[in-house]
Parts: C-alpha cells; sequence; structure tokens
C-alpha cells in the first residue's frame, strides 16, 4: 500500500523502514529534512517530501496519513495537514503516546469534516525494526480496513502482533495500561535486583543471576534481557545514573485507576519511585528522620553527597 509517514525520529524512521522492506511506499515527512533524505537514498520506495501539502498530492484518495510525533504536536500536524488539504474520506492515524481522551476529541472533530481517524498504541522500542511491533489501535472497522495491511507489516511475529482493540481512544487507552504495568515490572525487577546487590556476604554475580533466570524461570522476559545486557557491559551499573524519567502515560494510568475506582498500589507506588528518584536531597525523607529521633531516638545518619542527581 501507499501511505505517508510524519516524524521520523527513533520510532517513526524505523517504521518507515520496515515498511519499506516489504515494499510499501512511503511518503517520508520531518521538520529535519535529513532523516527524510537518508531513508529516501536507502530505499526506492520511499520519497522524502519537505511540505506536507506533497503528501496530498502525492497520495490518492483516501489517503492514509501516519502521525509519529510526541503527544504535544500532535494537533499541529492535524491542523497542518488540514491546511494543505486533507479531505473526507482521508485516515489520520495518531500513533504515538497521546491521552486516549485527546484522541476521542480529535476523531470527534475530524468526523465532522468527514476524516477518519484511528489512534494506535505502539510498543517495541528501538528493536522494533528487527522484531516488529505491538499495535494497539482504536478507530472503525473502515478506518482499521483501510490501514490493516501496514499494520500487518509493521506487527511482529508475522502480523499477529496487531489488534483491533475497539473505537477511537482504546488504542491509547490500552497502550496506557501497558505503559502501568511497565512500570510495575520494571520497579520489581529493580527491588529485587537491589536486595540481592545488598546482600554482600553471597557476593552474588548480578549478570549471572539475569541470565539464569532468563531459562525456564516464570520471570523470564524481554526486560531481564535488557537487564542481562546492561549488567554483562558494566556490573555495577556505576555509568548509570538513578534518574528515573516518565513518559506521562504512568501518571494517566494512576489517575485512571481514581477516576474509575479501582485499585492500582502497584502501579501507583512504580510511578511514585520514580519521581523519589529525582529527589537530591528529600525533604520527606528529612521529616521522617526528625520522626524516628524524636521518639525512637535513632541515629540519623549525615549528609553525604553520595546519590547527588547529576
Amino acid at each position: 500500500m501507499k501511505l505517508a509517514m510524519i516524524g521520523l525520529g527513533r520510532m517513526g524512521g524505523n517504521m518507515v523502514k520496515r515498511l519499506a522492506q516489504a515494499g510499501h511506499e512511503v511518503e517520508a515527512y520531518d521538520v529535519d529534512t535529513a532523516p527524510g533524505k537518508a531513508l529516501e537514498a536507502e530505499f526506492t520506495s520511499v520519497t522524502a517530501v519537505t511540505d506536507l501539502t506533497d503528501i496530498i498530492t502525492n497520495l490518492e484518495a483516501p489517503r492514509v496519513i501516519w502521525i509519529m510525533v510526541p503527544h504535544q504536536f500532535v494537533d499541529a500536524s492535524i491542523t497542518a495537514l488540514l491546511e494543505a488539504g486533507l479531505e473526507a474520506g482521508d485516515l489520520v492515524i495518531d500513533g504515538g503516546n497521546s491521552n486516549y481522551k485527546e484522541g476521542q476529541r480529535r476523531g470527534a472533530e475530524l468526523a465532522e469534516k468527514g476524516i477518519l481517524f484511528a489512534d494506535c498504541g505502539t510498543s517495541g522500542g528501538v528493536w522494533g525494526l528487527q522484531n516488529g511491533y505491538s499495535l494497539m489501535i482504536g478507530g472503525e472497522k473502515t478506518a482499521i480496513d483501510l490501514i490493516a495491511p501496514a499494520l500487518t507489516t509493521l506487527a511482529s511475529d508475522d502480523g499477529k502482533g496487531w489488534g483491533h482493540m475497539g473505537p477511537i481512544g482504546s488504542g491509547h487507552f490500552v497502550k496506557m495500561i501497558h505503559n502501568g504495568i511497565e512500570y510495575g515490572m520494571m520497579q520489581a525487577f529493580a527491588e529485587g535486583f537491589e536486595l540481592m546487590q545488598a546482600k554482600k556476604e553471597f557476593d552474588l554475580d548480578m549478570h549471572q543471576i539475569s541470565r539464569v533466570w532468563q531459562h525456564g524461570s516464570v520471570v523470564s522476559s524481554w526486560l531481564l534481557d535488557l537487564t542481562g545486557d546492561a549488567l554483562e557491559q558494566n556490573a555495577d551499573l556505576s555509568t548509570l545514573s538513578d534518574w528515573m524519567d516518565d513518559s506521562g502515560e504512568g501518571r494517566w494510568t494512576v489517575k485512571e485507576s481514581i477516576d474509575l475506582g479501582i485499585p492500582a498500589p502497584v502501579l501507583t507506588l512504580a510511578l511514585q519511585m520514580r519521581f523519589r528518584s529525582r529527589q537530591k536531597d528529600a525533604f520527606g525523607g528529612k521529616i521522617v528522620n526528625a520522626q524516628r529521633a524524636g521518639f525512637g531516638g535513632h541515629a540519623i545518619k549525615p549528609i553525604d553527597n553520595r546519590n547527588e542527581k547529576s
């Protein structure tokens, strides 16, 4: 099939490569023209465009346009496409990490103009080019049918890694929960390995443990693979900061649990631990220590610089 990709970063650029390798024709656009030119030079089925009007001109109706930009820039991208000549019957897919409620709004606004919209949660990271992606898409069946050939190519395991979740918003909702679960799994591994590393009397080999667990263990996983790879390169991870960032989807997941009245203590605590990692000198910790010293006379460790954040 023929489609356009807007946003040629780490995910978008690799998705274009995977599509091109399978013979799909891709109009590739990014505000930075270099990635598009590089893709055009590598694949005959990729055309680098420098203006969104070229996408409208080069694609036959109904046009299929995949937006792969940070969620803050999706609205601007859609507005620019409308100004470039997007028409009724065309399909816009938001494949980034947008809030599902924003997808519902965008879908409703585009529907008034007769334009189709789909929201696609995309998981797979930089490994997606080689291994394929997990794609969770929401939208009308008409929209899904238009993009299905590309989804099958992009998805992992010979196309099995994608599914139609439901109406507009459902794709990003499922991806939001996926990322919340991911936070919890990562935090569980982090705590377990920290406990083992602290048991100095056994002098445990963290890398060896990560590899043993990958064979026959119920905790074997891609996350454990990545942990083992990191430990193999740097046994004590001394080159890494303990600052943990978050994309925003963990926050949305926790807020949804509050709105629905569904307890999610593991997911919530995993998010809170990311916030805790960013504090160089947590005032809350000082409060707890002051209380412990006051009621129990517990010794307070003096301030040092070992936990300074860079």
